[in-house]
């Protein structure tokens, strides 16, 4: 495709050294937040909930071509003006289409909310947008911020390009052969579908949205606990975009023209790139031909002295006529051969998840999800035998089955590794389970798991006999209820009794019968758990001096509900047998 390739400004050793003075002049007069750190190197992405890096190597775009203009030399405006000035104000290259604009800083909020230690500035989203689509095609987007047709890079088939394999079966690009880069921000398909977000709440995750593009790309700069306010960290989160030097070069200069001042134009509207030229694989270098078309033959090493050869040593001492003898010379110290270069097809490439659905589980039960993942190569292809350990991080007390909290797993002919099950530990709460591959440049991908309080769908009083009481006496009967979760005893279950006016529990009690805490003091609401057989009996109950009928209401996690009654009246008198007198 011809709208977004690498357009090749700067050749030869004069125009080289043309352009490197244009940053030069660029960096003087402007000023970036954080210099270019010194050996920069790209690549190390990591996860919060999701892969290390995309495929080639780490790059998000797959290393795809981009647009090389750089920004004019002089600043759109002076230091500390605003952002948002009025669309007449400030040089063409400085404004930035409306719903471009307004995607990038909502990218900026969103991150800055989940992950304020990386202080994202949108400004870096707009350089990375300018290069790599011309803020898609100049703001060519819809209302909801969708290109009219897709944005591609061209056919990643090794030819000039770097050789990826189609992953997506041409969901996002269209080819079914090879990767293409997709959307504003040019992700390729593999890196989509781990990183891809769905910023605009229309349900999908898509590459040719700039809402959803832009906070992809936000996440992924900031992965790996990056703090964009660092110099290095920066040029790292740029450089796994797009590993080239010169790629970071042009990149930074955008990002500080666009830090000193940008303005919002109407959506197509922006400036486009310059037309760009299809770059072609570099040929292999061949000796320059001499002006008679022959090939300059290598030269001869010259006379160390013009007419002879270097004289014999003079003697050590005048007269003595001895000579010094000749140094043993030491052997060259042999060179070790270099370590041969993985193939693509046995370097990881990515590790996705592979269908691995939500993990929730009861306090002391077995989750129903296993944790499974897919390993890729860098072509994009299955990768078998490859060892996966599985972590769990976390207080909850959950472990694999087998009692462990680390298993390594070998990856299946498809690729995939499954953890053993997952134990729900006793303590509720949130764990995180993290699969991790590859050791040069390992690969994770992240999962969180929760573990919820046991449940009872049913509480039933053992027993129906009237629970009656005296004023100011004690029930002499105990009361005893079970609880069940679908028709099985729910040992270890929370209960709540709770005194009250009314069968639904709305309004407590404050009067008739009670328990007692530790000091003996009226106590109408408690906490208890049902047994191993899921049975609990409540302690004893006491009545005041209020006599009625009152309720008591028992409540289970997961619904489970019964109210019992309380009667307090003072027993019945007797009256006294009459007694016949006899007569007289």
């Amino acid at each position: 495709m011809a709208a977004h390739i690498r357009r090749r400004l700067r050749k030869g050793a004069t125009t080289t050294a043309v352009a490197a003075a244009a940053v030069a002049a660029l960096a003087a007069s402007q000023a970036p937040a954080a210099p270019l750190a010194e050996g920069a190197a790209g690549g190390d992405q990591q996860t919060t909930g999701g892969e290390t890096g995309g495929s080639e190597d780490g790059a998000a775009t797959g290393n795809s071509p981009y647009y090389t203009d750089l920004p004019p030399l002089v600043t759109p405006n002076r230091p500390g003006s605003s952002s948002n000035l009025p669309a007449a104000t400030g040089s063409a290259e400085a404004g930035i289409p409306a719903s471009v604009l307004a995607a990038y800083k909502q990218a900026e909020q969103t991150v800055g909310t989940t992950d304020p230690a990386c202080r994202l500035p949108w400004q870096l989203l707009a350089a990375i947008g300018k290069v790599e689509s011309g803020q898609a095609r100049g703001g060519q987007v819809d209302a909801d911020g969708t290109t009219p047709t897709p944005i591609l890079g061209p056919a990643l088939n090794g030819q000039g390009f770097a050789l990826i394999k189609d992953t997506d079966g041409g969901a996002y690009d269209g080819d079914a052969v090879h990767d293409r880069a997709v959307g504003p921000m040019q992700f390729i398909p593999s890196t989509w579908a781990t990183w891809g977000q769905d910023a605009n709440g229309d349900g999908r995750k898509d590459p040719n949205n700039i809402y959803d593009a832009a906070l992809a790309a936000g996440r992924y700069l900031c992965a790996g606990g990056r703090n964009l306010a660092v110099a290095a960290d920066l040029d790292r989160a740029v450089l796994s975009y797009n590993q080239s030097t010169e790629y970071l070069r042009t990149v930074r200069s955008w990002f500080a023209y666009y830090q000193r001042g940008t303005h919002e134009v109407p959506d197509g509207s922006g400036v486009l790139p310059t037309a760009p030229s299809t770059p072609t694989p570099s040929p292999t270098p061949t000796p320059s031909p001499t002006p008679g078309g022959t090939t300059s033959p290598t030269p001869s090493p010259s006379p160390s002295k013009p007419g002879g050869t270097k004289p014999s040593p003079s003697p050590s001492k005048p007269g003595d006529g001895t000579t010094s003898p000749t140094p043993t010379p030491t052997p060259p110290r042999p060179t070790p051969p270099p370590k041969p270069t993985p193939s693509p097809a046995d370097t990881l490439g990515s590790l996705e998840n592979a269908g691995t659905g939500p993990l929730t589980a009861t306090a002391g039960g077995t989750f129903e999800e296993r944790v499974s993942v897919r390993a890729r190569n860098a072509l994009g292809a299955p990768m078998a035998q490859l060892p996966v350990t599985f972590t769990i991080t976390g207080t909850t007390g959950s472990l694999f089955d087998g009692g462990k909290k680390k298993v390594t797993v070998i990856s299946k002919a498809d690729g995939t590794a499954t953890a053993p099950a997952l134990k729900a530990g006793e303590k509720t709460g949130e764990f995180t389970v993290t699969a991790t591959a590859g050791t040069t440049r390992p690969r994770t991908l992240t999962y969180e798991a929760s573990v919820t309080a046991r449940q009872a769908d049913k509480i039933v009083r053992v027993g129906d006999k009237a629970l009656v009481a005296a004023p100011g006496e004690k029930f002499a009967d105990a009361v005893t209820v079970k609880a069940t979760h679908k028709g099985v005893a729910a040992p270890g279950v929370a209960v709540t009794a709770t005194m009250v006016k009314d069968s639904l529990g709305l309004i407590d009690n404050d009067k008739g019968p009670y328990f007692k805490d530790a000091a003996g003091k009226p106590l109408r609401t408690l906490d208890l758990t049902t047994d191993a057989d899921g049975l609990f009996r409540l302690p004893e109950i006491f009545a005041d001096e209020n006599p009625g009928t009152y309720k008591l209401r028992l409540t289970t996690e997961g619904g489970g509900s019964v109210v019992i009654e309380l009667t307090v009246q003072a027993p019945e008198e007797t009256a006294p047998e009459e007694t016949e007198t006899p007569e007289a």
